[in-house]
């Protein structure tokens, strides 16, 4: 018999995974083949196939030792590989086996495995989670695993919501403000959780793809195992070998997990390598061993700046919603770290003590199950009892009142039968209605404080009893969903004219933490060339996830919209206006059109989002970029930013992998968005620097070149600017500016003319030339005129042609000189 609902839930977690099912009204936890609720998201390839699970992860720590034991060894046991999700990175194996895997597809092979758990039933739906900061790229490639997995239909929901869900449903506090706070194995995230007479809805979000439970283990190898492994051993060779020293570390962190793991129930924890072990030898031959103990307070010490990170982004998500803990109704905890008394006693001292009712372990996968006993089941089964009757019903299995509906009728067109609808507790059932294929509408009474199971009792015109399929279905009252939102603003990248400068601007209606499905539009596109039907001819249109108002770099690209020529009927003039609009569905997928006004011609768009790739050279760029910023600010807060960009390079140049690059970019991201920040409020004051400056040029230059018609000119320039400087309005500060600095050109072009040529002959080894015996050539006939009383009019030409023979990259400005 096919579900009603989807039912089943999936934590796709970066370092375990589980799956969790609803059953007549119950969450049932799907344990692994070692009878555990949660397994390793552990991938060991071999040559007959893959093999996940425990069995995979026991073998890891081995492999960690003959990685740094025998450097020419290839491991082909995979982890984390959530982390590069979305990304362009593959996962190669040894030569023996000659494969390479993406995120994607060793997330399917977990996926698989946990399918591999139900018995007696294929799993073709179902809800996996996400965390709350998941980028469109993530998201998508998410759902490309699931398809890779024989999922058919899958919708995606955010950890956090999901674990509100599971507590939502046990819990009697129907009103109020709940915090989640999931750490994870290798993500972090924060929600804010409203609850409104029982309806559960995120309202905010904050949270790091790259703060989780494998910092704290990073961090006890690097300030607990390496000290000691410095004062006890010689290491020098490793530790001035990066590719060693990084192997060196991996081997030591299961050690450190272990420690982490067991420092949650004990105040100390002793650590002794067994003698079969080998974890290789040092600079003088001696093999290495660790015995020493680990107290609580030490474990604290080391992981206590990750902690405080976590808790720095949920006290900032609680302080911008005008709350604080005392405002909360509820902490609730997800994720292993979380089971740590350190991480307790923290959040209690600082926001409020969490509430400790729900397993932080399983929690989001049984949320995503309740969420899924609340999505039709499209997908129908193939194998469909004949000799009972098959009925389709529709009804809402989450409810915030004591009453409902359902809809109920026969798929077959001509049968006619009777059917009531009984409660479990025997306390409620509804009139014998007739059915026919067109459907009936029964009330439902519902029992508040638990969840209702329903029988449908099914009879013929004789009043024999009939079995149907499906039989049963059951309900939650007092609690209903208030739906996933957005976790990012969607924005376009334009021109602003204000700004003087190319930013993102919000799609009105797709802003951060809408409630989906949601709709967006953004009004008034401009082109700003013409569009030739039929021709190469295109533009594009930049859509990313982030913050309005900023820099693109400074945010997440999710793809570029191109329109061409064999796009369009006819031809598109330029300065022509579109309105684009964006539908996102509850699942996050997107769709499209745009509207082009002048044209009268609307076109749908597909858009899906780009598999993103961060570079070395790409990223080395950016810290240069980022590094030039920092030399042209004046703040207070410079020496801050000079730090946050240190501990950016060190990310950068200690984790040469795809997973510490794409950690590189993100911490990069946040610091330009700061230095923005700081640009934004210096903004007005260079402005006015400049303008009186620019201004002030112009004047000297008046006095020594001008003449009545000029001066006029000028003095209504002191004008403007005087205006201008009063209300400190930018946009017509850059208008003026740009003025100002095209007729000072205007009234100096002989001087400019002659600059130009002198600074390019005496330096004419340092440009790039496209055709260089040409410029010369030129050069020296502007160099013979500037030596006998030259003129505008016979520099000019020389200057335009010298400038049409260098590289674009040694060009002028645009409209300097008149080019």
């Amino acid at each position: 018999m096919a579900r009603l609902k989807i039912d089943y839930g999936i934590d796709l977690g970066t370092t375990n995974s589980a799956i969790a099912v609803m059953d007549e009204g119950k969450i049932k936890m799907h344990r692994t083949d070692t009878q555990r609720d949660t397994m390793p998201s552990c991938v060991m390839v071999t040559k007959k196939g893959f093999l996940l699970g425990d069995k995979a992860y026991a073998q890891l720590s081995k492999d960690k030792k003959k990685v740094f034991t025998a450097l020419d060894f290839k491991s082909n046991i995979f982890i984390e590989f959530k982390r590069t999700m979305g990304n362009s990175v593959k996962y190669k194996t040894d030569d023996k086996i000659g494969i390479e895997l993406s995120s994607e597809e060793l997330s399917a092979e977990v996926l698989k495995t946990l399918k591999s758990y139900i018995d007696n039933e294929s799993v073709k739906s179902a809800i996996i989670t996400i965390p709350a900061a998941f980028e469109m790229n993530q998201i998508n490639a998410t759902k490309k695993a699931a398809e890779l997995a024989g999922i058919e239909y899958v919708e995606l929901v955010q950890e956090p919501y999901a674990a509100a869900i599971a507590y939502g449903v046990e819990s009697a506090n129907k009103n109020g403000f709940w915090l989640v706070f999931d750490f994870g194995g290798g993500t972090f995230d924060s929600a804010l959780v409203k609850v409104s007479d029982g309806i559960i809805k995120v309202i905010d979000t904050e949270g790091n793809n790259f703060l989780g439970g494998k910092n704290l283990d990073e961090a006890i190898v690097d300030h607990i195992f390496l000290p000691y492994l410095k004062e006890h051993f010689s290491i020098d060779s490793i530790i001035e070998n990066q590719e060693k020293l990084t192997a060196f570390k991996e081997m030591w962190k299961p050690l450190a997990e272990d420690a982490k793991n067991q420092l949650s129930y004990k105040e100390k924890y002793p650590i002794l390598t067994n003698l079969y072990d080998e974890y290789g030898e040092d600079d003088e031959g001696e093999e290495f061993e660790i015995d020493l103990t680990i107290t609580r307070e030490q474990l604290k010490e080391v992981i206590e700046p990750f902690i405080q990170k976590a808790i720095d982004y949920s006290k900032d998500l609680i302080k911008r919603n005008n709350l604080d803990g005392n405002s909360l109704g509820e902490l609730i905890l997800v994720g292993g770290p979380t089971l740590s008394p350190i991480v307790r006693e923290m959040l209690e001292a600082q926001i409020k003590k969490p509430n400790t009712s729900v397993d932080p372990m399983t929690v989001v996968a049984k949320g995503a199950a309740i969420y899924a006993s609340t999505i039709n089941n499209t997908i129908e089964d193939e194998n469909v009892d004949a000799s009972k009757v098959q009925l389709h019903i529709d009804y809402d299995s989450m409810v915030a009142s004591d009453e409902t509906f359902v809809t109920i009728r026969t798929k077959e067109e001509d049968r006619v039968v009777f059917a009531e609808i009984a409660r479990g507790d025997d306390a409620f059932k509804s009139e014998r209605v007739e059915l026919n294929n067109i459907g009936e509408v029964i009330e439902l009474h519902l029992k508040s404080g638990e969840r209702n199971n329903f029988s449908i009792l099914l009879y013929d015109e004789k009043g024999n009893k009939l079995e149907c399929e499906p039989h049963s279905f059951s309900i939650q009252p007092d609690t209903a969903l208030g739906g996933a939102t957005l976790t990012h603003t969607v924005c376009i990248e334009v021109f602003d004219k204000k700004a003087n400068k190319q930013i993102l601007k919000a799609i009105k209606g797709l802003e951060k933490d809408k409630t989906l499905p949601a709709q967006g539009v953004f009004n008034g596109l401009t082109t700003r060339k013409q569009i030739r039907p039929g021709m190469d001819d295109f533009i594009d249109i930049p859509i990313y996830q982030g913050i309005p108002e900023t820099k693109a770099i400074s945010n997440n690209h999710v793809t570029t919209v191109r329109i061409t020529g064999d796009d369009l009927p006819k031809l598109l003039p330029e300065g022509s206006i579109a309105d684009l609009t964006l539908n996102f569905t509850k699942g996050s997928d997107f769709t499209g059109k745009i509207n082009f006004i002048d044209i009268d011609f609307e076109m749908p768009l597909e858009i899906s989002s780009n598999e993103s790739e961060v570079t070395k050279d790409w990223l080395e760029q950016q810290i240069s970029e980022t590094e030039r910023s920092l030399r042209n600010i004046d703040s207070p807060r410079s020496s801050e930013f000079e730090e946050k960009l240190n501990k950016v390079k060190s990310i950068f140049e200690n984790k040469n992998t795809e997973a510490g690059r794409l950690e590189t970019r993100s911490e990069l991201q946040k610091l330009a968005r700061e230095i923005e920040q700081v640009e934004k409020l210096n903004e007005w004051p260079n402005l006015e620097e400049v303008l009186k400056e620019e201004f002030y040029r112009l004047e000297k230059a008046n006095n020594d070149l001008g003449n009545e018609n000029t001066t006029q000119v000028v003095n209504q320039f002191r004008s403007q600017l005087d205006e201008v400087i009063r209300a400190k309005d930018i946009k017509l500060g850059n208008v003026l500016l740009e003025e100002i600095s095209g007729f000072f050109v205007q009234l100096t072009l002989i001087y400019q003319l002659v600059g130009f040529i002198r600074n390019h002959n005496e330096n004419f080894a340092s440009f790039h030339w496209k055709d260089s015996s040409k410029a010369r050539t030129l050069l020296n006939k502007g160099m013979q005129i500037i030596s006998e009383n030259p003129t505008t009019d016979e520099l000019h030409p020389i200057v335009i042609s010298v400038i049409d023979c260098l590289e674009e990259v040694d060009k002028p400005g645009e409209n300097v000189f008149g080019v």
